[in-house]
């Protein structure tokens, strides 16, 4: 996708070398300080920024649920999904899991010139479909094989990532220019919130489902 994302530069002109040569030896910092931007967002008041943040919202929430159900089954299930009629060992399965799980939010992230996904709550409600389906598989055991949750922890990830770079592609064009800095930045809690509370809730019943087998 490297070399397929991006586009090779342009073929120069041989007589513009010298001036290609002049502008790359000029000072990277000016003798001139720079104008300062009216729209930083230093500038906006605490009303204001209360005001964007609440326009946010219909962004925020969906990624806190996708990311909260997709670390949930990251930190409180991958464990505990281990199949014994395979010759891989507990250990590998687990790392199996993670690898399917990066590899598809390396997609997903790496997708948006190709697919854009405006309603970002549908991914929400998927991610929590899997989470529903792989937290009822750990108490039931009704999938015969690993390769099956192979395949729902590599759909896991391209949720994951497709709801995170949609998110902040969303929010980078429905904001204006003078609250675009402070959108992002504020959106950044999403994830780490989302994280924050399923390791929380994760570790419990983690503990609960381990008592029970």
């Amino acid at each position: 996708s490297y070399f397929c994302l991006l586009t090779p530069p342009e073929p120069q002109d041989p007589g513009g070398e010298e001036e290609a040569e002049t502008s790359a030896r000029q000072p990277l910092i000016g003798s001139e300080a720079p104008e300062s931007k009216p729209e930083s967002k230093s500038n906006l008041s605490l009303p204001e920024r209360w005001t964007v943040f609440k326009g946010l919202l219909p962004y925020i929430v969906p990624l806190v649920v996708v990311y909260f159900a997709e670390y949930f089954i990251n930190q409180g299930l991958f464990e505990l999904l281990f199949f014994r009629n395979t010759s891989l060992s507990h250990a590998q399965q687990y790392r199996w899991y993670q690898m399917l799980y990066q590899a598809g939010v390396f997609v997903s992230r790496s997708s948006l010139r190709c697919c854009r996904i405006r309603f970002t709550w549908v991914l929400a409600l998927l991610q929590c479909l899997n989470l529903a389906f792989l937290l009822v598989d750990v108490w039931l055991s009704f999938l015969p094989s690993i390769y099956l949750v192979f395949l729902v922890v590599l759909y896991e990830g391209l949720l994951g990532g497709a709801a995170y770079v949609n998110t902040f592609h969303q929010i980078a064009l429905e904001t204006s220019d003078e609250h675009r800095e402070f959108a992002m930045a504020a959106a950044c809690i999403s994830d780490t919130f989302g994280i924050s509370l399923s390791g929380l809730l994760a570790l419990p019943l983690h503990d609960f489902l381990c008592n029970l087998s």
